[in-house]
């Protein structure tokens, strides 16, 4: 679904510079004090939401949805038939990092290392230890736990989206912990208490109401870009790329270079400011 990927991911990139930050940063800053981010944390769930199965759903189903590529034999790098593909491009990234004495550092190897293990982790718990072959209710194969129904990987915009339905709905049988909730309150909890271990925490507001309208515009744009993209900076990033796949490639490639777009239009701004 090169279409969305390409759309999303160019919508996320450019939204989460506005924003200061992506879906996982977004609940980080959250748990070290940051109220706007709260605000982005509403904003960017209830458009994802709405993405998911709201209007904005069905512009996207009618939309960029319909175009796409028929591979049968799966969307992944895979097609282009190197042997150990993965382990190549793992490797040349492994290297690329490695070369800039920046990242020479204890706690850059732990989080790297920390990351890494969280999404082979989620892989893992929501498609091997919530798999049951046969529900006794249905007879038919589950995956438990999980709001898709389906093995999930980590990522933060649906998830995000889930845990505003969880806390809203509670008392609805229906809706139950996910892998994607739990993930989310753990790392609100996590960088909470990173931010008072490390006594960073401190609450911030919004400068003006230009800085809030750039917020809600990003939070927006996070919405229904990740969703439209299949997956974030983590879902189709980290998450998506450690599986070869095209989506994922795509949708990265398109999160950076919008990005790229907005950084430059944001020092542009700056430059004329500073010159007026």
């Amino acid at each position: 679904m090169w279409l969305s990927t390409l759309v999303g991911g160019l919508m996320f990139g450019y939204g989460m510079v506005i924003a200061s930050g992506c879906g996982s940063k977004t609940l980080v800053r959250i748990g070290g004090g940051n109220l706007k981010s709260v605000v982005v944390f509403v904003v960017m769930g209830v458009s994802a939401f709405a993405t998911l199965k709201g209007i904005t759903a069905v512009w996207r189903v009618s939309t960029v949805d319909t175009v796409f590529i028929n591979m049968p034999a799966g969307a992944s790098l895979h097609v282009l038939g190197i042997p150990g593909l993965g382990y190549i491009l793992a490797s040349a990234l492994l290297l690329w990092v490695l070369r800039h004495s920046d990242f020479w550092t204890f706690d850059n190897f732990l989080a790297s290392l920390g990351i890494g293990g969280l999404v082979v982790a989620l892989w893992w718990v929501s498609g091997h230890l919530g798999f049951v072959p046969e529900y006794p209710e249905t007879l038919d194969a589950v995956y438990l736990a999980t709001n898709s129904g389906r093995i999930e990987a980590l990522n933060f915009v649906a998830p995000v989206a889930y845990t505003l339905d969880w806390l809203m709905f509670h008392s609805d049988a229906s809706k139950v912990l996910t892998v994607g909730i739990a993930a989310v309150a753990g790392v609100l909890v996590g960088s909470a208490a990173s931010a008072w271990q490390s006594q960073t925490f401190r609450w911030e507001g919004f400068a003006d109401p230009r800085d809030l309208g750039q917020h809600l515009l990003g939070s927006v744009l996070m919405g229904v870009g990740g969703v439209t993209a299949m997956g974030c900076t983590y879902g189709q990033g980290l998450s998506g790329i450690s599986t070869l796949s095209l989506n994922a490639v795509v949708t990265l490639a398109a999160i950076v270079l919008g990005a790229v777009v907005s950084l430059r239009l944001q020092a542009a701004r700056l430059e004329r400011t500073a010159c007026a």
